[in-house]
C-alpha cells in the first residue's frame, strides 16, 4: 500500500500582489498548496477556517502590520508555522516576531534555494512530511512513541533495553533521524513486538 503524503497547505499574506502571484507560483510548482491574501485584516477569519500549515507573512503592510496580524493569529493558532519577510529588516521586528514563535525572518527580494531551505527547515520543525519516506519516518517514531508511552518506559529505560543512546531514540521518535534495520530490530525487542508493528497501519 503506498505511503499517502499529505499535501501541506499555506497562505502568504502580502499587499503587494505581485509578490503573491510569484510565491504561489513557485510554491505550486514544488506541490504546496497555496492560498494569497492582499488584505491583512481579513486573515484571522481565513485561519479560523482554513486548516493551514504555514503563513508566510509580510511585516510591512498597510492597515495592520505583520507582527499585529501575527499577535492575532496566535490568539486562535498556536501551531501554525510562520514565516516573516520584509523588505525592510530591523531588530525591533525580529526580536517580535520571534517572541511570537515565527520559525523565520527572511529579508525581500530573496533567493528561491534559499527560501526553499528555510521552508524545507519549517516543515521539518513542525514534522509535516514531503516525501514518502519522510512520512515513513514520522509513521515509525509515533508508533514508537506511542508503544513506548503504551508500556510506560522512559527513553532513559528504552536506552538501557536496546544499546542505542538517548539522543537517537528521541531523533527516531521526532522523525529526525533514519533509524536502521539494527536499531529497529532492537527497539522492537525492547518494546516487546516485531519490526512490522513498528510501520503502523501501513
Amino acid at each position: 500500500m503506498p505511503i499517502e503524503v499529505p499535501f501541506v497547505r499555506i497562505l502568504i499574506v502580502d499587499d503587494d500582489k505581485a509578490i503573491c502571484d510569484y510565491m504561489q507560483t513557485l510554491l505550486e510548482k514544488d506541490g504546496f498548496i497555496v492560498k494569497t491574501m492582499s488584505d491583512p485584516t481579513l486573515v484571522e477569519d481565513e485561519i479560523r477556517s482554513g486548516d493551514y500549515h504555514v503563513l508566510i507573512l509580510d511585516v510591512m503592510m498597510p492597515k495592520l502590520d505583520g507582527i499585529e496580524v501575527l499577535k492575532r493569529v496566535r490568539t486562535i493558532d498556536t501551531d501554525i508555522a510562520v514565516i516573516m519577510f520584509t523588505a525592510h529588516p530591523n531588530l525591533d521586528t525580529a526580536v517580535a516576531s520571534m517572541k511570537l514563535d515565527a520559525v523565520d525572518y527572511i529579508k525581500k527580494p530573496f533567493n528561491v534555494d534559499e527560501f526553499r531551505e528555510v521552508l524545507a527547515r519549517v516543515m521539518k520543525k513542525k514534522g509535516l512530511a514531503r516525501t514518502p519516506e519522510e512520512q515513513l519516518h514520522k509513521i515509525i517514531g509515533d508508533t514508537i512513541r506511542a508503544m513506548r508511552k503504551e508500556r510506560e518506559l522512559t527513553l532513559k529505560q528504552m536506552s538501557r533495553r536496546t544499546g542505542l543512546s538517548i539522543s537517537l531514540l528521541s531523533q527516531i521518535e521526532r522523525a529526525e533521524s533514519s533509524p536502521s534495520i539494527s536499531s529497529l530490530y532492537k527497539i522492537a525487542v525492547a518494546l516487546d513486538s516485531k519490526i512490522h508493528d513498528l510501520f503502523g497501519n501501513n
